[in-house]
């Protein structure tokens, strides 16, 4: 896939490469139809997962405007015509999420401890920004995704021993799903694993 990226939009790394792979798997084995993918950046996961079911409707949102005019962009490139991307702060987009539920939600999500210090000038530190735990937007997500989760659907999630996986399985445990770490990579500072969630029950809580 051709992608073009501007300097102020997170490019694909080993994260985005692992759940790409785990997303692509799940999209054709569990042949979802309404996927979203959150934190889109350059829209890399949401195209993937676009060309591996093109009957699918994929939307992608990020906070950062400039990342949702380059996910666009990539999708005219590569000829995919089954993703849309909307600028929204998680599910703050009224418009975007209004009676929408999802098969498959994904999200990378900015999991670095970051101090004041250590925050990057522009909208790149949105991409990387966790806050000082790490766990800033990853418990704002978990809060409320469960919302926009149809019956038997799936959560995939990157999360990173830098913010906690276990707490991040808890939490998720605590909502009533039924979790695993489905692929994982390890580095001299972290180990980042790709979390996959259903619910036990299959109906929405």
């Amino acid at each position: 896939m051709e992608l073009i990226i501007p300097d102020c939009v997170y490019k694909p790394a080993d994260d985005s490469e692992l759940l790409a792979g785990e997303a692509v798997n799940c999209v054709k084995e569990n042949n979802c139809k309404a996927i979203l993918d959150m934190g889109t950046g350059s829209g890399i996961i949401a195209l993937t997962c676009a060309k591996a079911n093109p009957k699918a409707k994929v939307i992608g949102v990020d906070i950062n405007s400039t990342a949702v005019d380059c996910a666009k962009n990539n999708a005219e490139l590569n000829l995919v015509k089954n993703c849309e991307f909307f600028v929204s702060d998680l599910f703050s987009g009224k418009k975007v999420f209004k009676n929408k539920k999802f098969d498959l939600i994904m999200f990378n999500p900015p999991y670095l401890p970051t101090s004041n210090d250590e925050k990057i000038k522009g909208n790149l530190n949105f991409a990387f920004d966790g806050g000082a735990s790490g766990r800033e937007i990853i418990d704002r997500f978990l809060k409320e995704f469960d919302k926009y989760l149809a019956p038997g659907g799936i959560l995939l999630m990157v999360d990173s021993s830098l913010d906690g996986t276990g707490k991040t399985i808890n939490r998720l445990k605590k909502k009533g799903f039924n979790v695993e770490i489905i692929a994982s990579k390890s580095f001299f500072f972290e180990r980042l694993s790709i979390i996959q969630a259903t619910r036990s029950d299959l109906n929405p809580s």
